[in-house]
This record gives C-alpha cells, sequence and structure tokens, in this order.
C-alpha cells in the first residue's frame, strides 16, 4: 500500500480524504495557501507545505507547486478530491511522468471525458442514451438554425469544456439563436479558452439524475446507483438525494447496468459519475464527471462503502472488493450543502467562526473543515459544510434532517441553513415532486 499520499484541496473534502488515509494506515501531506494556514485540513495532516499565496491559480492550481510538494515530502500518490486539478488531464499525465500515482482514472479517460462533444461520441458507441442534438461543434449561427429546426425548439447551447452553466444558453426560437449562439461562445473562451460549442434538444422539466460507477482499469466495473441532484440554482447543486423519489427502482438497475458495462468495457479505473436528465421515464446522457462528487457521501451511506477507500486501493492495484451482487441498498439519505451565503442574494459571506456546533445522534453525518474560530476565506468556493442524514425511509430521513437542521449552529456568518429548512416546508419537495427548475422558481415566487 501507499505509505504517503498527497491531497491536492482544501476544506472539507481535503479533512474527508485524510481521515479514510488515517484509518488505513497511510501518511497524508496537506497543501495550502497563506490564506489556508490555519485550516483544519492542515492541522490534521500528518505533514503540511505551503504552495502559494490566497489566488488559487498560484497555490491549488499550480502543478509546479504541487509536484515540488510531492518530492519535497516523497509522497508517492496524489488524491485531487474535487474540483481544482480533479479533473485536469495535463496535471495526471505531469504527474505519471515523474512517477507520482494520480487516484484517479487515466489521462485518456480524463482528456476523453473533459470534452463533452467527445463523451458524448463515446457514450453512444456504448449504447448509452443521450440528449438529440448536434454531431459534434456547431460552427456557425447557419449550421446552429439548421440543426435547431431539425431537433425542435427550445434548445440547449452548451460550451464542450464547459460546467456550472457557463456558456450555456437556452434557446426558444429562431429570433434569439444568432445573439445567444455568439454570446455561449464568447463565454465559453473567456472562462475555458476554447469556443466550442454544441447544441441539445432542451428538457422542459427534466430530473436531475447521476449514476455512481467505479472501474478497476481491467474491465470489471460496478454500479452504486443513484443520486436525484435536482435541486439546483443556476445549474448549481444543493440538495441530493438517494435514491430518487420520482424514478422507479427497475429504471434505475437498468440504466445502471448499461453505465457500468460502458465504463467496463472503457477499461475506466477508479470513481466516476455518469450524469443524465431524466424525463418521460427516458434517461439522456449529459456528462461524465471523472472523480468523487461531493454529494458521495449519500451513496456511502446507503450502500455502507468508503468510496474513498475504494480509491486507494484501485489505484495502488489491489483490485475492487466491490462486487454488484453484494452491492444493496438501505433505507434513504439525504444531502445539504451548507454554504457561507447571503440570502436571498445567495452573495459570499466570509468570516470568522464565532460559533459552530455540529448535530449528532443516529444516521447524522457533518463534513465540514470549519471550527470556532475558524476564518473563511473569501478567495474560494462558498460551501462550508455539508449535512447528511440516513434512515429507513424516506419520510424518516426528512424527519431526521429537520431536527439535524435546527440543531446545527454556525455564528459569525450568514449560510443557506434557513434556506433548507424552508423547503424541508414544501408539499412539493415533501412529496419528491421536483425538477431542475422547482428551486429557481421556487424561490422567484418568494421574492414576491
Amino acid at each position: 500500500m501507499f505509505k504517503k499520499i498527497l491531497i491536492a484541496n482544501r476544506g472539507e473534502i481535503a479533512l474527508r480524504v485524510i481521515r479514510t488515509c488515517k484509518e488505513m494506515g497511510i501518511k497524508t501531506v496537506a497543501v495550502y495557501s497563506q490564506a489556508d494556514v490555519d485550516a483544519m485540513h492542515v492541522r490534521m495532516a500528518d505533514e503540511s507545505v505551503c504552495i502559494g499565496p490566497a489566488d488559487s491559480t498560484k497555490s491549488y492550481l499550480s502543478i509546479p507547486s504541487i509536484i515540488s510538494a510531492c518530492e519535497i515530502t516523497g509522497s508517492e500518490a496524489v488524491h485531487p478530491g474535487y474540483g481544482f486539478l480533479s479533473e485536469n488531464a495535463n496535471f495526471a499525465e505531469i504527474l505519471r511522468d515523474h512517477g507520482i500515482k494520480f487516484i484517479g482514472p487515466s489521462v485518456n479517460h480524463i482528456s476523453t471525458m473533459g470534452d463533452k462533444i467527445n463523451a458524448k461520441v463515446q457514450m453512444e458507441t456504448f449504447n448509452v442514451p443521450c440528449v438529440p442534438g448536434s454531431d459534434g461543434e456547431v460552427k456557425n449561427v447557419n449550421e446552429a438554425l439548421m440543426i435547431a429546426k431539425k431537433i425542435g425548439y427550445p434548445v440547449l447551447l452548451k460550451a464542450a469544456s464547459g460546467g456550472g452553466g457557463i456558456g450555456m444558453k437556452i434557446v426558444p426560437s429562431d429570433v434569439q439563436l444568432e445573439t445567444l449562439f455568439l454570446q455561449a461562445k464568447s463565454e465559453a473562451k473567456k472562462s475555458f479558452d476554447d469556443d466550442t460549442i454544441y447544441m441539445e434538444k432542451y428538457l422542459e422539466k427534466p430530473r436531475h439524475i447521476e449514476i455512481q460507477v467505479f472501474g478497476d482499469g481491467n474491465g470489471k466495473a460496478v454500479h452504486l446507483g443513484e443520486r436525484d441532484c435536482s435541486l439546483q440554482r443556476r445549474h448549481q447543486k444543493v440538495l441530493e438525494e438517494t435514491p430518487s423519489p420520482g424514478v422507479d427502482p427497475e429504471e434505475i438497475r437498468k440504466i445502471g447496468s448499461v453505465c457500468s458495462n460502458a465504463i467496463g468495457k472503457m477499461k475506466y479505473e477508479g470513481a466516476g459519475t455518469i450524469e443524465f436528465l431524466y424525463e418521460n421515464k427516458e434517461f439522456f446522457f449529459i456528462e461524465m464527471n471523472t472523480r468523487l462528487q461531493v454529494e458521495h457521501p449519500i451513496t456511502e451511506a446507503i450502500y455502507g462503502v468508503d468510496l474513498v477507500r475504494e480509491q486507494i486501493n484501485i489505484a495502488f492495484g489491489m483490485g475492487m472488493s466491490l462486487s454488484q451482487n453484494n452491492l444493496n441498498p438501505k433505507g434513504h439519505a439525504i444531502e445539504c450543502r451548507i454554504n457561507a451565503e447571503r440570502l436571498p442574494a445567495f452573495s459570499p459571506s466570509p468570516g470568522n467562526i464565532k460559533e459552530f456546533h455540529s448535530p449528532g445522534g443516529i444516521g447524522i453525518r457533518m463534513d465540514s473543515a470549519i471550527y470556532n474560530g475558524f476564518m473563511v476565506p473569501p478567495h474560494y468556493d462558498s460551501l462550508i459544510g455539508k449535512l447528511i442524514v440516513h434512515a429507513d425511509s424516506r419520510s424518516m430521513a426528512l424527519s431526521r434532517l429537520s431536527r439535524a437542521l435546527d440543531e446545527l449552529i454556525i455564528d459569525g456568518v450568514d449560510t443557506t441553513v434557513d434556506l433548507f429548512k424552508r423547503i424541508l416546508e414544501e408539499e412539493d419537495f415533501i412529496c419528491g415532486d421536483y425538477n431542475i427548475h422547482w428551486l429557481e422558481n421556487w424561490l422567484a415566487d418568494q421574492v414576491q
């Protein structure tokens, strides 16, 4: 087994990886920016290395700095967490060239799935259902007009290298197409240095369903069911649950089998998530994430597995302990993303944590790296914690979540805790009757 792993990340996910490493007897190295000198992941790791100033481009995104930290500490492998360099094929390739194991899939798979056009082509070859749309890049407005008329309005313009809704435009008719096409290309170029745009049929009221997959790199693969990530704001997930309250379990078994077969044929290594839009009992592939997801704890809860441990074992070449026949989900789990944000604008709320009390009891998990006196920096994502609950049924999980939210205390910064308390009172959510547009529509109604 690896003797020492460097975690190329910060916050709760860095702490999450450190915990599993400690349980496995593996030494850990934390990297940190000057803004994170007092961060919990720095305190909990066996060693720590400052890799630059607060600006993430000069620290957490600085490949030379991370490589240097690996060499200084003698780290044999790097766990990238999520975000930052977790899906950067160049980073994985440079680590490989330096003889350092990247805990994740191959450079080729990261690169292929990182380009959404190539990812769609790849998935179609494995009979994974895809959203109707362009066969590849849409090069100009005239081509966009022809494709839009073929698949029918409304259509969705998307950046091939995109994410988080950047470079994504909903086009209702011919009239708006040229303007929105040029806007999408401009945004994509500015954010990703790649203005490649493709087009898909816009689904009116879909759910966002993702399938957790694992492969050993040699053709063995499994799926660990679904996560319903339909509660979103500006294409960013807010709350996730499993199993989905809006999809029949038999449908999940079928699409799960399709997904595990696909990554088995790809000889994919490690954790991945295949994401779909689901409408009218049909699944439509939208993208694959070649990393651990923010919402992975709810899958861990219902399957009783440690996904980070599996990642590390597979990366070391120990093979996969998971077997499809032995993966039997139990109960229901929900995760709330707790952000340091001021409502209703959802503006960042950095500052000093004056008091933090984590909820406890059966079926409660709080993944967070904050503590009393911790200064939430203004330089990074506003996620400061994830509240996860697990119970025998969805109704029990909702009750447990309500109790946990009441028990959670975070004083000193504004948070999104009250948002979840209010959502839990809504009949649509209680009944599981929501889609990817529900939250934004509901928020708009609250402002009126």
